[in-house]
């Protein structure tokens, strides 16, 4: 599972974090240089930075998020963007996207701490911080602003991966995660149909409703529970009724399906996947790993 591995991590955070904020944004602002479209692509920039991402083409849609951080400095969309472009600059450059530790769990528990670039780590905190920053401004006017919720939900989520991934402080990343959760269920609260939003909550579930049962039992103690069933619910939400994320759920559930050795149904989303994505050629790689029983 090396290559849904290296798409699926890579966008956990990052994909999610622009979604709901992307989906509003560019509607409300019509006419404007990034609202309309990017020149010479007839679609909407914040849709074409999508479609670069699933086609694995981070530089080119960092530089459309980078943009859009330039064009609406009040935004937390922007700087959370760009510290997701970070992180998975760095996730590429120390090649933790690489191993198979979604489906290999002991792979995961003996993953190494890694050395991280501090001069990465200070921009990718500085971005974090000022995202944050932007959505509790907002949340003082407004405190049901739907884009701010979002971004501390996803700037915390952010902040998880970066501590268990790289770092492997594993209690560090509870305690984002339980962050991350709680401002979730508000954003929900203000709009149930922001499906997108399922995403968080849905692998969450899933990863830990897949653990040992003594392992589940401290984790709730910590304040997190999970459910396996209600997470792949959850993903199947987002893939069928999704706008930004509806691939990237089909990847994490094409995941699940391998954990769980239905390789019919991963392979039936892979399918769908490459032919929506032809410029990416992990999914057609997963494909021919699958028939090749490794």
């Amino acid at each position: 599972m090396r290559a849904l591995i290296k798409i699926g991590i890579c966008f956990l955070a990052g994909l999610a974090v622009c979604a709901a904020e992307a989906d509003s944004s560019s509607e409300a602002l019509g006419s404007g240089a990034l609202g309309a479209a990017v020149p010479g692509f007839g679609v909407p920039a914040l849709d074409r930075g999508f479609q670069l991402l699933y086609n694995l083409d981070f530089e080119q849609a960092h530089g459309i998020f980078s943009l859009w951080e330039q064009s609406h400095p009040d935004d937390p969309m922007g700087p959370t963007c760009d510290a997701a472009g970070l992180l998975f600059s760095e996730f590429h450059r120390l090649g933790v996207l690489e191993g198979q530790f979604l489906v290999d769990d002991k792979k995961f528990e003996n993953r190494p701490k890694l050395d991280p670039d501090p001069a990465i780590r200070a921009r990718f905190d500085a971005e974090v911080q000022k995202a944050q920053n932007a959505a509790r401004a907002r949340l003082v006017t407004s405190p049901r602003d739907e884009n701010a919720l979002f971004a501390l939900t996803l700037t915390n989520g952010l902040e998880a991966d970066y501590a268990a991934l790289i770092e492997k402080r594993n209690l560090a990343s509870l305690h984002y995660t339980k962050e991350s959760t709680a401002w979730a269920e508000r954003t929900l609260a203000v709009n149930p149909d922001c499906y997108d939003a399922h995403i968080a909550s849905g692998i969450s579930k899933y990863i830990i409703g897949s653990m040992a049962a003594p392992v589940r039992w401290l984790v709730r103690l910590g304040g997190v529970s999970g459910d396996k069933e209600a997470g792949i619910k959850e993903l199947k939400v987002v893939a069928s009724r999704g706008h930004y994320l509806a691939p990237f759920a089909n990847i994490l559930l094409a995941i699940a399906y391998v954990r769980d050795h239905d390789n019919r149904r991963a392979k039936e989303l892979l399918a769908s996947l490459r032919d929506q994505f032809p410029a990416n050629p992990l999914f057609a790689k997963e494909i021919a790993r699958l028939d090749s029983g490794r």
